[in-house]
């Protein structure tokens, strides 16, 4: 056992945590490498060519570098696990009218818990992964992420639902670096492929980043259940008709297949009724929101309200104003100026600077 501790790092064959079991390695970590397998793509209807982090040559590059560095590397199958939670997930909220969050399901309710499990058998105190994130323990006893120093590629908020438990044994090496600084590492490591690997933006499971067919793979005679639903203004005048409301997002313009003479988009799904409400640009705007399934991170309670808080409602969105106040399991936010096109099912994430308070599920 070295003097730094055993530590198990998630490796999916890319270059950030390529980079991240190396760096902890050289910083005298007993490092064990684990990449987990959580998608069989043979079974998801794609076309494309299977690629990212559960592909054969990610597994087999994670593999090679633990080899040349001399520490151990497992693969974990969780295809099970990964299938019955995200991807049973995944479609219930389209056919339920919502828009679901599958990465930060994974990493709250899989891969954390996945990797600890993994870790007590193998005697690790700490995980780490390649997130763009940093941590730190406070004075309150509570662990907080605080946002990567690349803004560009800042991934607090999918971690948003790890528990503070969780967090209590978690290590991102990369938190204070930008990717520029981690692919001139892997150039540095002698490792040139690795350097110009392409990053996905894609769900893991929809490669071909095709959700709809996805959802008629998976959903038997979905869509002729759901074809020649009715697409209705605001005031609930039929306008034309849709393909099946499943197939639909809020704040959708494009694709909906009909010509109205102005721009229009997807305000409101009503599955009861396989029903689109399309509306303006407006029409999509709303000054406040309501947060379930709370997970708070910097505090235990905030039960008075809060101002100046940053919300975000999508991962890329550059956040906005406003004031929070906990009721029960739920967060009411008031923003300080109207926000558009609030999906149900995305996660809505709080900041007070950097740091992350939390965050939950947009009702």
């Amino acid at each position: 056992m070295s003097k730094r501790g055993r530590i198990l790092v998630a490796m999916s064959g890319g270059v950030d945590s390529s980079v991240a079991a190396v760096m902890l390695h050289e910083q005298g970590y007993e490092v064990i490498g684990l990449t987990m397998k959580t998608w069989d793509y043979a079974t998801s209807g794609s076309n494309s060519k299977e690629t990212g982090c559960c592909s054969l040559d990610s597994i087999n590059d994670a593999r090679t570098l633990a080899v040349n560095y001399g520490f151990p590397h497992y693969i974990l199958d969780i295809r099970n696990e990964f299938g019955d939670f995200v991807i049973d997930n995944f479609v219930d909220e389209y056919l339920a009218g919502r828009t679901p969050n599958p990465c930060v399901l994974c990493n709250t309710h899989i891969k954390w818990e996945a990797l600890l499990k993994r870790a007590n058998k193998l005697d690790c105190e700490f995980i780490a992964t390649g997130h763009y994130a940093n941590i730190r323990l406070q004075d309150n006893g509570r662990y907080v992420i605080s946002k990567g120093k690349d803004e560009n590629k800042d991934q607090s908020y999918v971690l948003w639902g790890v528990s503070q438990e969780n967090l209590s044994r978690t290590q991102f090496p990369l938190g204070s670096f930008a990717k520029s600084e981690i692919r001139q590492m892997a150039l540095d490591m002698g490792q040139e492929e690795l350097a110009k690997k392409s990053e996905s933006y894609e769900i893991c499971f929809v490669p071909d980043n095709d959700y709809r067919s996805f959802l008629k793979h998976k959903v038997e005679g979905l869509e002729e259940r759901v074809a020649g639903g009715n697409f209705v203004n605001s005031q609930g005048m039929v306008i034309g008709q849709h393909k099946g409301y499943p197939f639909y997002t809020i704040g959708q313009r494009k694709g909906l297949g009909v010509a109205f003479g102005e721009p229009m988009f997807v305000t409101q799904i009503l599955p009861e009724s396989n029903t689109v409400v399309l509306g303006r640009a407006d029409e999509l705007e709303r000054k406040e929101a309501m947060v379930r399934n709370l997970n708070l991170v910097k505090y235990e309670h905030i039960n008075e309200p809060l101002d100046n808080v940053v919300t975000k409602i999508r991962y890329k969105d550059a956040g906005m104003l406003s004031s929070i106040v906990q009721e029960k399991d739920n967060m009411r936010v008031v923003f300080d100026h109207n926000v558009s096109a609030i999906a149900p099912g995305q996660s809505a994430v709080f900041y007070e600077g950097n740091d992350l308070l939390g965050g939950g599920f947009l009702c």
